[in-house]
């Protein structure tokens, strides 16, 4: 692994730190929200609003307190290992307000592979938080190519909220993409872009 991406991954780690919420500070404060918005926190429909999201926060900010478990791994080789259209939703540190959408996650193993399942933990575990969707995406790939694997490619597509219920109010979407070890060389790229993009494509072209 290239020094630069281990010492950003430690970096992120050190800066990384498990919360522990304080839930009725946080009912606290919902109520407060309420009344400041200009709605009465004892009408019925609100009087179990702050628990609510309380109990809801616990779960959308989990990622602050989770461990992707990379550690689990299996002796096995392969050219390489697509997982597709993992599902994810995050909060973006902007708006406080939704993003989400899917990520093609590849990577090339260097005689061992991750359970699929720790791979979808890994997702979870930096989009549970206050978050960019550019810092989300290069997260994945570097704590994944910490691990000593030869090559990642992340690429999440997304919607934002914070953009199609206010300011521009549009109904675009946002691609980013992160690419780590032997996937930086413009052929590799280039390649492992089109195998995540056109799986189909690409098997029947190579066996042809």
């Amino acid at each position: 692994m290239g020094a630069s991406y281990a010492m950003r991954y430690k970096y992120y780690l050190a800066s990384t730190f498990c919360i522990l919420m304080d839930e009725e500070r946080i009912k606290k404060l919902v109520r407060e929200l309420i009344v400041e918005i200009g709605e009465d926190p004892t009408r019925e429909g609100l009087t179990k609003t702050p628990e609510r999201v309380a109990n809801a926060y616990k779960e959308i900010f989990s990622g602050y307190d989770s461990n992707s478990e990379l550690s689990v791994q299996f002796s096995e080789d392969s050219e390489v290992v697509v997982v597709r259209d993992i599902q994810f939703y995050s909060m973006c540190e902007h708006h406080i307000l939704p993003f989400f959408g899917k990520i093609q996650l590849a990577y090339t193993p260097n005689g061992r592979v991750f359970g699929i399942s720790k791979l979808v933990r890994l997702v979870e575990k930096y989009s549970k938080r206050l978050q960019i969707q550019e810092r989300m995406t290069k997260n994945i790939a570097d704590e994944l190519y910490s691990h000593g694997v030869k090559g990642v490619a992340v690429i999440t597509e997304a919607e934002h909220l914070c953009m199609k219920m206010r300011g521009v109010k549009n109904n675009a979407s946002v691609s980013s993409s992160a690419f780590r070890g032997i996937y930086e060389r413009k052929e590799e790229k280039e390649s492992i872009a089109n195998i995540i993009r056109n799986p189909s494509k690409t098997f029947f072209a190579q066996n042809s």
